[in-house]
């Protein structure tokens, strides 16, 4: 019986602010040698899945394609693309629908978030195949971990006796407060819900048709109008957003009978704040997680993590439990007690309509990356990379003018109907209102520092004539 990996990669991991942002959120941060979304798919392939199915944003494919360049070739990947999110019930529900659809109603899913940290994969795996062979049996399967302290932070799972065997379930608690949460761990009959799971195609799908019926109809609704386009599907935009916003967990879990936990028996985070991130690094003698450029006196317990466009030495001195996160355009100073409050700085600065909850101070796109160095009134400069053979969009701006600069590797520069060869120490100059493209042409990255100057230095202002990525 085939086995697919669903990775279900959504989310905008505001606890972790500023390194993680709207548009390169918790999925794509790096922990060790790959981000956590990689190591999501490697998870899966790992438990015999040749076949991953990723339920992500459509505005993040290309840049999730990116991080899968470094993944085995041997998986085949599809892209199931939301316009908007819609919680994880219509996002297992659709990803059911193509399961079923390509590889067979009795595919087994394994449904696994891209933002989890799990070291030890053979413990995983060897979780994930007595998950598999209970899922065979039309059952509903989710990952317990055992808890190690009061969390208000996850939901729970009521067993008979936790052990180390799996067993039917009694029945789903969402998030307690301290005091309840205290009181499970008292019992030994609780697990934390990992939000990890497995069952058939058909199993799910009927399970939904059952227990949430709105739920189903509407993805199947959703689903029948979706079109392929290679290795992705993509969705009407309002169809979508009539699909009610649900968890898999309220609309089925909690209500169907044939659910069992199989309790973990490897390492488990799911990385939901920046304690949880200090505790995936190495700690010094004194609990300290950070880089050897920092500085440190008198200093127990902190996280330093720095994301700078050049070399910055950060001093700590007579300081405990901190976290500082540095990036070029936000800084985070933060007791650890106080971790969870982070998500409260990103709703303030989201209210005051701030750039920095959206977009990452490097921003990525389908044929590189830019970031802003500096922006006052009247002008901008930036650092743009071009991947080899990647190409800019055809396009021009009604308000600015732009000037680019070649520092490194060689660029062909279209301006209205001429092309010129461009070499680092060599600039070309694009009126407001012409027609330009910068492709890279070389074998190495394409750098180039870019000047704008204009009434309005927007984003926005672009017009796209043409586009090899499908964005016009």
């Amino acid at each position: 019986m085939k086995i697919v990996a669903v990775v279900l990669s959504g989310g905008a991991g505001t606890r972790l602010w500023p390194a993680s942002r709207q548009a390169h959120p918790k999925p794509f941060m790096r922990l060790g040698e790959s981000s956590l979304l990689l190591q999501a798919v490697q998870r899966g392939h790992a438990c015999g899945s040749d076949d991953v199915v990723i339920v992500t944003n459509q505005e993040h494919v290309h840049l999730t394609r990116t991080e899968l360049k470094q993944a085995s070739p041997s998986i085949r990947v599809h892209y199931v693309l939301e316009p908007v999110g819609r919680n994880t019930a219509p996002a297992i529900a659709l990803a059911a629908m193509h399961c079923d659809k390509t590889y067979g109603p009795d595919t087994v899913m394994v449904v696994l978030p891209a933002d989890h940290l799990i070291p030890d994969n053979e413990a995983f795996v060897a979780n994930a195949l007595e998950a598999a062979a209970l899922a065979r049996e039309k059952n509903l399967v989710v990952f317990g971990i055992g808890p190690t302290s009061p969390e208000t932070a996850f939901g729970y799972i009521e067993v008979e006796h936790v052990s180390r065997k799996s067993q039917p379930i009694l029945k789903f608690v969402e998030k307690p407060d301290l005091a309840t949460a205290q009181s499970y761990l008292a019992t030994g009959r609780f697990y934390w819900n990992s939000g990890m799971f497995c069952f058939t195609a058909r199993s799910i799908l009927d399970a939904l048709s059952q227990h949430s019926p709105e739920t189903a109809s509407s993805a199947r609704r959703v689903f029948d109008h979706a079109s392929s386009n290679g290795d992705a599907t993509h969705f009407d935009n309002a169809l979508f957003g009539t699909m009610p916003d649900i968890s898999i967990d309220y609309a089925v879990m909690e209500r169907a009978r044939n659910t069992w936990v199989v309790p973990a028996r490897f390492g488990w985070s799911d990385v939901g704040s920046w304690p949880a991130v200090a505790d995936a690094h190495p700690a010094d003698s004194v609990g300290n997680t950070f880089a050897t450029d920092v500085v440190a006196l008198d200093t127990t317990g902190s996280h330093v993590q720095v994301e700078s466009h050049g070399t910055k030495v950060v001093a700590m001195v007579g300081v405990k439990d901190l976290v500082v996160v540095d990036t070029p355009d936000a800084l985070l100073v933060a007791h650890k007690a106080s971790a969870q409050n982070v998500k409260r700085v990103v709703d303030i600065l989201k209210s005051r309509g701030h750039a920095s909850t959206h977009l990452p101070a490097s921003v990525h796109r389908p044929w590189g990356t830019y970031a802003t160095l500096k922006e006052e009134e009247g002008y901008k400069v930036k650092r743009i990379t071009v991947s080899p053979g990647g190409s800019l969009s055809l396009q021009y701006h009604h308000h600015r003018s732009e000037h680019w600069v070649v520092v490194q590797g060689s660029a062909r520069v279209q301006i209205g109907e001429r092309e010129f060869l461009t070499e680092p120490g060599q600039s070309r100059y694009i009126p407001k209102g012409e027609k330009h493209r910068l492709t890279n042409v070389g074998s190495d990255e394409l750098v180039l520092i870019e000047v704008q100057c204009g009434s309005y230095l927007g984003e926005d202002d672009i017009v796209r004539l043409a586009d090899c990525y499908g964005r016009v």
